[in-house]
């Protein structure tokens, strides 16, 4: 299993409360098969509508890993696709003032960390990151803080999430591949019809 403790990288800031899924990923693109190339379509409307100003067209803010963001980040419809054209883009880590509940369950599942800080360390991390774009962002899950060259700041997340990601059980697929043949017993022991015949495979 993976486990996630740590995650660093220069940050992305994106200011502004309540930015919802379909402005993370416009709904013409819930149509797709996979969530491959996603990532280059993430704040497509935005950034049509912005002419090229958007953060995420800032070549300074170009390789990312930390996304900075405020509150209720996430709200909307409870698509998936979300933090999946985020990951896709590069992010590791979104620190911010509050997610949506659904944006949060999805992000987790995917390996994707959000954690929350107050509003005046998300206003003094966006401030740094567009001031010096180059300063290296330390999200720590373990000593539950964050850094940015002289700047700390403590983070918090559900005690659940914080676990499943320093455990490395934040990955459910990966837990029932790596136990396949207690998967595989106990389905056959079920009531019922016969078990569909599964093949183990790796992931993509």
């Amino acid at each position: 299993m993976s486990r996630i403790d740590r995650i660093r990288g220069t940050a992305l800031p994106l200011r502004g409360d309540d930015v919802d899924t379909d402005r993370i990923i416009p709904a013409r693109y819930l149509k797709a098969v996979t969530f491959e190339g996603l990532g280059e379509h993430a704040f497509e409307d935005d950034r049509i509508a912005l002419g090229g100003a958007h953060p995420f067209d800032a070549p300074r803010f170009a390789g990312a890993t930390v996304l900075l963001v405020n509150r209720n980040f996430g709200c909307g419809s409870s698509r998936e696709h979300a933090p999946q054209a985020l990951y896709r883009r590069g992010l590791r880590t979104v620190v911010g003032e509050g997610f949506s509940e659904i944006f949060f369950g999805n992000s987790v599942a995917l390996g994707l960390p959000c954690v929350t800080v107050s509003r005046g360390d998300a206003s003094a991390l966006q401030e740094l990151a567009e001031r010096e774009p180059e300063t290296e962002v330390v999200v720590d899950l373990d000593a539950q803080c964050v850094t940015a060259g002289a700047f700390e700041a403590p983070i918090t997340l559900p005690s659940a999430a914080r676990e499943a990601f320093l455990t490395g059980h934040w990955d459910g697929l990966n837990a029932l591949l790596e136990r396949f043949e207690e998967v595989r017993a106990l389905a056959a022991r079920l009531p019922g019809e016969p078990p569909i015949q599964v093949l183990a495979t790796g992931r993509a």
